[in-house]
């Protein structure tokens, strides 16, 4: 579930690495995102997943919101943005944590690596960003690489291919409606009605049939790890982009494909597909490409 932006310019990096420390934390917390998923889906659906990660993640900010004194931030403004995007987050959750437990890991990993290059072109769409040559060549790139990773008419599309996929969308649909909110809205805002819409819908969802799994006492830490472990590896990711530019930051976060593609060796014997790791590549060069053509000069294409 990765959303990768620029640093605002001026706060371009001056220590590299503690930015590397902490998205050693990042890359530890999505791999360990990944594994507790799977294990959680032994006993519940991803809609209960979400739905108890949600409360899981509402104790925490209200509590570190508390801490801070920022709960006074909190504000009912723009709640028709709250609500799509919580709505298309939750959507992109779910493809996700489904997409782990049928699909090899490392397949799901580098097709979410194409949400930077979707979330390009949706903000030259909606927020009027402009659209270069630069961009579009890497945009054009990345699609090659999803190709091979796919390899459409060698191997038969799969549903989790196709879930993979669709979450990389739903994730750059809310990055571009978070970056709206951040114009006027704090992070502990936001990151409380996520927490609350999510909790609402996953609530709404699996109640529908009056029935909603509890889960063991050997689940609980699961539970937790999806609960605490995803909202750290985004807290990692933030504090990296504060200490360095995007264009350092994003070659360690790609660091998280051979990491899962181990764990998936190692911890359910999947097989190593060099096609996915090529074409990860090439979507990898299109994200940095992309970086790379936002930070030059203006005036420059």
């Amino acid at each position: 579930m990765s959303q990768i932006e620029a640093a605002p310019q001026g706060q371009a990096a001056q220590d590299p690495l503690r930015a590397a420390l902490w998205m050693i934390g990042a890359i530890l917390c999505f791999s360990a995102l990944a594994v507790a998923g799977r294990a959680a889906a032994l006993e519940l659906d991803t809609f209960e997943m979400i739905t108890y990660r949600s409360v899981i993640g509402l104790v925490i900010v209200l509590a570190v919101g508390a801490f801070a004194g920022t709960l006074g931030q909190i504000t009912r403004r723009h709640m028709g943005v709250h609500v799509v995007r919580n709505i298309v987050h939750f959507g992109g959750q779910n493809l996700w944590f489904y997409a782990i437990t049928v699909a090899p890991l490392t397949l799901v990993f580098a097709l979410e690596f194409t949400a930077p290059l979707w979330a390009m072109l949706l903000a030259a769409v909606f927020l009027g960003e402009k659209l270069t040559a630069w961009k579009l060549g890497a945009g054009l790139l990345g699609f090659v690489g999803v190709l091979i990773v796919v390899q459409p008419g060698a191997q038969p599309l799969s549903i989790g291919m196709v879930t993979a996929a669709l979450a990389a969308v739903f994730f750059a649909v809310n990055v571009i409606l978070t970056k709206r909110l951040t114009r006027t809205e704090s992070i502990t805002c936001i990151l409380f009605w996520l927490s609350v819409i999510q909790l609402v819908i996953g609530l709404i969802i699996c109640l529908r049939d009056g029935h909603m799994a509890v889960p063991s006492a050997a689940m609980l830490p699961w539970l937790a790890v999806i609960g605490i472990g995803g909202m750290a590896a985004h807290f990692c990711l933030t504090a990296a982009l504060s200490l360095a530019p995007a264009s350092v930051v994003m070659p360690m976060d790609f660091a998280r494909l051979p990491t899962i593609a181990v764990v998936g060796v190692v911890v359910y014997a999947e097989p190593l597909e060099w096609s996915v790791l090529l074409g990860a590549v090439l979507i990898f060069g299109a994200n940095y490409l992309n970086i790379w053509a936002s930070q030059r000069r203006p005036g420059r294409t």
